[in-house]
């Protein structure tokens, strides 16, 4: 691997124990203003201290985050759909890799649906994204999307995983599923798993996050059940606790209610000084 393209995978997955915490914020690429995802900056700002890697568009890029901010940038790259068009599955890349080269990002990241009316499609864009991508020396990062009729099991993200890694994809984002552990097995690269819709329960995205790791995904990319949360730093911290420092969900849940605590006396304290 070039030195060029191993130093930029390793602010993606850290070499020391090869985890990472990334932060999902590329929502409105497809959804629009997400519930607590209105302002970007808003919700991006107090989270930043505290992750590995962020994974957003190149708009909310260049107008949400501060350029003096040293946190490497995952870049989504796919997309040109909408929530209320006729077919999410059929992407194209929309930003040039001139233009990813000069935003100075770590990795590139789109989707590919695997089973889709555009599976060719977006397969073909993972391809000639991973031939860029050598080229230029940036990882790519490929997202296993999953449409309403597909099911989440071992059976299908591994085989979408696989094919990802087949493709020359760096680095695979998929879903936790029973029997997760054969979707390691079978990739070749490093999978880290995604949050998914906000969950019912803290503890849900605890346990989520403790056996994904457990099962040996490489880490997680979060998005709503990190800041659609009460406490989003709070749980950035528990989550990340799991996945770097081996927390178990009883002491990520100690961790959790600790830094809520921190949270509320932070707020009133500000309110005070406000008044």
């Amino acid at each position: 691997m070039d030195w060029g393209m191993a130093n930029r995978l390793s602010k993606i997955i850290r070499p020391k124990n090869g985890r990472c915490v990334m932060l999902a914020v590329d929502h409105g690429y497809f959804l629009g203003p997400t519930e607590k995802l209105e302002v970007p900056q808003k919700t991006i700002q107090p989270l930043l201290p505290h992750i590995d890697s962020i994974m957003l568009t190149r708009g909310v890029l260049r107008t949400s985050l501060p350029p003096i901010s040293d946190v490497p940038i995952v870049l989504r790259v796919s997309g040109a759909t909408s929530i209320i068009g006729n077919d999410l599955s059929n992407e194209s890349i929309i930003t040039s890799f001139e233009d990813a080269i000069r935003l100075n990002v770590s990795c590139l990241a789109l989707s590919i649906f695997v089973g889709s009316k555009y599976e060719h499609q977006t397969l073909a864009n993972l391809a000639t994204l991973v031939d860029n991508g050598e080229r230029y020396g940036i990882p790519i990062l490929a997202v296993t999307a999953v449409g309403k009729e597909m099911v989440r099991d071992a059976r299908y993200l591994g085989l979408a995983s696989r094919i990802a890694g087949e493709l020359g994809a760096h680095v695979v984002k998929t879903y936790y599923c029973e029997n997760f552990e054969k979707v390691i097995e079978g990739c070749p690269v490093p999978v880290i798993i995604a949050g998914g819709k906000k969950l019912a329960k803290e503890k849900d995205v605890l346990e989520l996050t403790f056996n994904a790791i457990n099962d040996g995904a490489s880490g997680v990319d979060m998005g709503r059940n990190i800041w659609q949360s009460d406490h989003p730093v709070a749980m950035l911290k528990a989550v990340r606790s799991i996945v770097h420092q081996g927390f178990t969900i009883q002491e990520a849940s100690d961790l959790l209610v600790k830094e809520k605590k921190i949270e509320e006396i932070n707020t009133v304290v500000v309110k005070e000084n406000k008044i």
